[in-house]
């Protein structure tokens, strides 16, 4: 039996759940060609009145920061909201791409180039979040969408997000948050104590950071650390060695004491952008060759045309873009990005040319 929700909302799967509620895809009917959305539901455990009051402020608090946050490209926008039979529904845009996660596979260490880009990516629109003074308090790699459209991140799931301005009070006439959200590995200690602050969020990027350099788990605590106990790239420098101004840039981010860290993520990108954008992670020289129309290589197929299944150029594996950034390095790389129309190709194939050129190699075209 189909779940139809508001009367044109049709659930089409389950996609996860936890905490106060689940979320799942649907198709909006009223709109032409019912296009695929998210719904997001708010479900209390316990539906006495006072549980109910407090499921319906948080309900109107997340549904006006959604609705505020939307506005921003990287931030899926709020069409709708509502409430049945008891239970509060906020429905997004669909994103179609990949999760962050499955670019950040356990065991691989990424270059530190793609390390300092989703770095800008990810502060650039938490540049934006944080100017709204609200505090995402959940961002991890599921919670990051790399876009299929152009290769932008957006972030999700602001579920867990609080706004600065409206802490809740207690009967001592202090204030402190009515629910405990984060992710091990990702969440300061501030946090965990329900006092996050703006730098509670850049804390989270720095350590996606880490994982991404040293393919190790915050999550499972793999992740070396000082004699401090802090976290810094000079602990694991025998893994892998990390530029002085980078590592500068992460040991802030992932202090202990938020005091010591970034305050938000437009303190974080301007360090970022201060970084010397000539100094190449490798002096190796490589020719990459561009096959043309004028000059095409007996041996391999004509750069027109489908690429059949059993072509030795025929790659299908997530994670795409790292796997072209480790290639197009090697001596004699040739990389053929396939795909329909309007999906990024020509954006993707500058990406990756540029990550080369980027680690110090030539490019000759």
């Amino acid at each position: 039996m189909e779940t139809i929700l508001a009367g044109h909302y049709q659930i089409v799967k389950h996609l996860g759940g936890g905490g106060f509620g689940q979320t799942f895809l649907a198709r909006d009917s009223h709109l032409p060609g019912n296009p695929l959305c998210v719904v997001k539901q708010l479900k209390p455990r316990v539906k006495d009145a006072a549980t109910l009051e407090v499921a319906k402020r948080l309900f109107d608090r997340e549904a006006q920061t959604l609705s505020k946050l939307g506005n921003h490209d990287q931030i899926p926008r709020l069409l709708a909201h509502f409430e049945q039979n008891e239970e509060f529904y906020l429905v997004q845009d669909f994103i179609p791409g990949q999760l962050l996660s499955q670019e950040l596979i356990p065991g691989q260490q990424l270059m530190e180039t793609y390390v300092i880009k989703l770095l800008q990516d990810i502060l650039q629109v938490l540049s934006f979040v944080h100017q709204q003074q609200v505090i995402h308090r959940d961002i991890k790699p599921t919670n990051l969408i790399r876009r299929s459209l152009d290769g932008k991140i957006v972030l999700i799931d602001f579920g867990a997000v609080k706004e600065v301005s409206s802490q809740v009070g207690n009967s001592f006439g202090q204030t402190s948050l009515t629910v405990a959200v984060g992710s091990p590995g990702y969440m300061p200690s501030e946090q965990l104590a329900f006092r996050p602050h703006l730098s509670s969020d850049i804390y989270a990027v720095g350590m996606i950071c880490l994982k991404a350099l040293t393919g190790l788990s915050p999550r499972d605590q793999e992740i070396p650390t000082d004699s401090r106990r802090e976290f810094c790239c000079a602990a694991f420098q025998d893994i892998v060695p990390v530029s002085p101004g980078l590592a500068t840039i992460l040991d802030k981010m992932v202090r202990y004491d938020y005091r010591q860290r970034y305050a938000t993520a437009t303190e974080a990108l301007q360090a970022l952008e201060q970084l010397p954008s000539n100094q190449p992670v490798s002096h190796a020289t490589t020719t990459i060759f561009i096959p043309t129309t004028s000059v095409q290589p007996t041996t391999l197929e004509q750069p027109e045309g489908q690429v059949s299944l059993d072509s030795p150029f025929y790659i299908e594996r997530p994670p795409i873009e790292p796997d072209c950034y480790e290639t197009i390095v090697q001596p004699a790389a040739l990389i053929r990005v396939k795909a329909p129309r309007q999906m990024g190709k020509s954006s993707l194939m500058s990406r990756i040319l540029h990550q080369a050129t980027q680690s110090g190699h030539k490019l000759t075209i």
